[in-house]
């Protein structure tokens, strides 16, 4: 009897050693729902005296802000030995005292006797939790609400510039009918193309924010082309072949701009007199770099001379391509030209 004593007495004293060492809030209560023993951590936490938590019940403990329906519930119920019923999370308030948000555990611990039994409550204070995962959702709706607000803008900017492009090539193609100089009339013609072909690269990058699949653009971009350029009369075909590959919006427009300007000047060039013939968009690939060419089966390239002068269409894709790290190269196709924009530099073309 003795012995059953002293192992009840050691059991009930290492119990309130772990009590006493719990970083997490803990209470104890006997079989009449009354505090046998509160953890420091859980007056320190709360601002309870310890003295004052043992021996009373939830009504009565620290200014009567334990006083919650459900906690008595959970308690009762644990008392009773009754179901598991999980965490409960609680607002305690206490006048004086900002509300703290709290989840609440309650477990029966053991029952050899009414007068042995003993329930736990474990407590968690999730009060700065719950305040970082509002202050998250927040962030994100109002994240949320920034994005569609720049949808808006980035599509209105987008009907603008359209709209602007086309009337200044609309004014370009008007003076070139009303000039008597041919060369005069030549060069707003090819104002206007220019134009027309920033117009083309515009429209197919509406809907691209950020990367930009290379094929499909340049697919899209020069059906566009081939769509204005090429009459139903003409026996010429314009086709787009790809690696796999993405490309920042920046780098898109400008590859946009430079496919523009070869195909324009293939289709305007490479095949005279009615000539049928095939217009070539190719983008590869090979590592470390990227090719994007341009070939058609046309006449080919006239032979260079001293007095030929460098183009402002070879200018601007000398330019561009500058920019995306990429040397112009021109060659014989035989039949046609093939003109090249090599890149062998991976890094980003917008780090200078």
């Amino acid at each position: 009897m003795a012995e059953a004593y002293n192992r009840l007495i050691g059991a009930a004293s290492l119990a309130g050693a772990l009590i006493d060492t719990s970083p997490v809030p803990l209470l104890l209560f006997d079989g009449h729902g009354l505090v046998v023993h509160a953890s420091p951590s859980f007056c320190t936490a709360f601002d309870i005296l310890a003295k004052g938590a043992e021996g009373a019940n939830l009504a009565n403990l620290g200014e009567g802000e334990w006083d919650i329906a459900q906690l008595h519930v959970l308690l009762d119920n644990a008392l009773a030995d009754g179901m598991d019923l999980g965490d409960y999370e609680t607002d305690l308030v206490r006048e004086g005292v900002p509300p703290r948000r709290l989840v609440v555990n309650v477990q029966n611990l053991n029952h050899v006797g009414a007068e042995r039994h003993r329930v736990l409550m474990v407590v968690h204070d999730v009060t700065d939790v719950r305040r970082v995962e509002h202050l998250n959702v927040a962030l994100l709706l109002e994240k949320d609400t920034l994005l569609r607000e720049r949808a808006v803008l980035m599509q209105e900017m987008q009907h603008r510039i359209a709209n602007s492009l086309q009337i200044i090539a609309s004014v370009l193609l008007l003076k070139a009918r009303t000039v008597k100089s041919e060369e005069t009339r030549r060069h707003l013609h090819d104002a206007h193309d220019r134009v027309m072909s920033v117009a083309a690269v515009q429209q197919h990058l509406q809907a691209s924010l950020g990367e930009v699949e290379v094929g499909p653009y340049l697919t899209k971009l020069c059906e566009s082309l081939a769509s204005s350029m090429i009459r139903e009369s003409r026996p010429l075909t314009l086709s787009v072949r790809s690696d796999t590959a993405t490309v920042t919006s920046q780098e898109a427009v400008s590859l946009g701009l430079i496919v523009t300007e070869l195909v324009i000047n293939a289709l305007k060039h490479a095949f005279p007199d009615g000539r049928e013939g095939e217009v070539l968009v190719d983008y590869e690939l090979p590592q470390p770099g990227w090719t994007l060419s341009v070939t058609d089966d046309g006449i080919g390239k006239p032979p260079a001379s001293h007095s030929t002068r460098v183009g402002l269409g070879t200018s601007v894709v000398e330019a561009l391509g500058k920019q995306l790290r990429a040397q112009l190269t021109a060659s014989d196709a035989a039949p046609g030209a093939r003109i090249a924009l090599v890149n062998i530099d991976p890094r980003p073309s917008n780090d200078d």
